[in-house]
């Protein structure tokens, strides 16, 4: 089949390889526009894009896929279908009444439709997850199903981990989604009403570790927003990123206190041992090792 392929970051590369070393031709590849990126703000291309000019794959950057011009270059080229993966662009009518678009989307759907079902569903606790594969329509990720592949989830993994281990999952998913597409093997089957949840995009207010919440949770939160995101807290007024924490079961005082070089926190219920920190200009630090530096009081707020 003669493919068009939409996708932005690192996650949507695995299945744009692995959809170029397949049968299929991947004719064209839209992304988003290169942008600042980094502590530089150097502007540089997105992860999709450097793969594709890797595979010898024509690059479109548009500022909308759904503009007419972008749709004709794309017809242009000879696609029979659009694959979209994590694009970071909301599909018109002008885009998804012209090709089948199929989408790679991390979560076993219906659960966790939108931006971050990877972080959302290790917050929420989960202990299975998967990748799945469906028709695009006019909804948030309400098409139909085609194909799904489930996971467990770790006990320890992090979100960034998750992401990667779904997407390389996603590549030989999605070759054999297209694969059975084009030989008539598969019957899209509707969403089911029951078992829907939403996964919004991170906001900063998802990102603050409130201490009168469990520690569970807290720990949940910091593990899902690792390594890329980070959780995030004031010391002694300051803001720092907390990037590794654990349930532990001693009992300490209201606050921080520590205990042999390590760093507590009682919570609503339980304790969190805040073991990996940022602070503020500088780099991730083992908790020891900041508390040998710091001079401060021990006071933490909500960031």
């Amino acid at each position: 089949m003669v493919l068009a392929f939409a996708g932005s970051p690192d996650a949507a590369v695995p299945p744009l390889r692995a959809l170029a070393g397949s049968r299929h031709e991947v004719v064209a590849v839209v992304t988003q526009p290169d942008r600042a990126r980094g502590r530089s703000r150097r502007t540089s291309p997105t992860p999709v894009a450097q793969a594709a000019q890797e595979l010898g794959i024509p690059v479109m950057r548009p500022t909308t896929i759904n503009a007419p011009e972008v749709v004709e270059v794309i017809a242009d080229a000879g696609a029979q279908s659009l694959v979209v993966v994590a694009f970071g662009q909301i599909l018109r009518d002008v885009v998804l009444s012209r090709w089948p678009c199929v989408n790679v989307h991390f979560s076993i759907l219906p659960a966790y439709r939108g931006a971050a079902p990877v972080e959302r569903a290790i917050m929420d606790g989960v202990t299975e997850t998967g990748v799945t594969t469906m028709l695009m329509e006019a909804g948030l990720d309400t098409g139909p199903i085609l194909v799904v592949d489930r996971t467990a989830v770790g006990e320890d993994e992090e979100g960034g981990a998750l992401l990667a281990r779904l997407s390389q999952m996603g590549g030989p998913l999605l070759v054999r989604t297209i694969d059975d597409l084009e030989a008539g093997r598969l019957t899209p089957v509707p969403q089911p009403d029951e078992g829907v949840s939403f996964a919004p995009k991170i906001t900063a207010e998802d990102r603050v570790l409130d201490l009168a919440r469990p520690a569970a949770e807290l720990a949940r939160r910091v593990r899902a927003l690792a390594p890329h995101i980070g959780a995030t807290c004031r010391i002694d007024g300051e803001p720092f990123k907390v990037w590794r924490a654990r349930v532990v079961s001693e009992p300490v005082p209201p606050g921080l206190s520590v205990a042999e070089g390590r760093l507590l926190a009682d919570c609503g219920s339980g304790t969190l041992e805040i073991v990996e920190v940022q602070p503020p200009g500088r780099g991730r630090i083992e908790a020891a090792a900041f508390l040998r530096g710091w001079r401060g009081p021990l006071a933490w707020t909500p960031a």
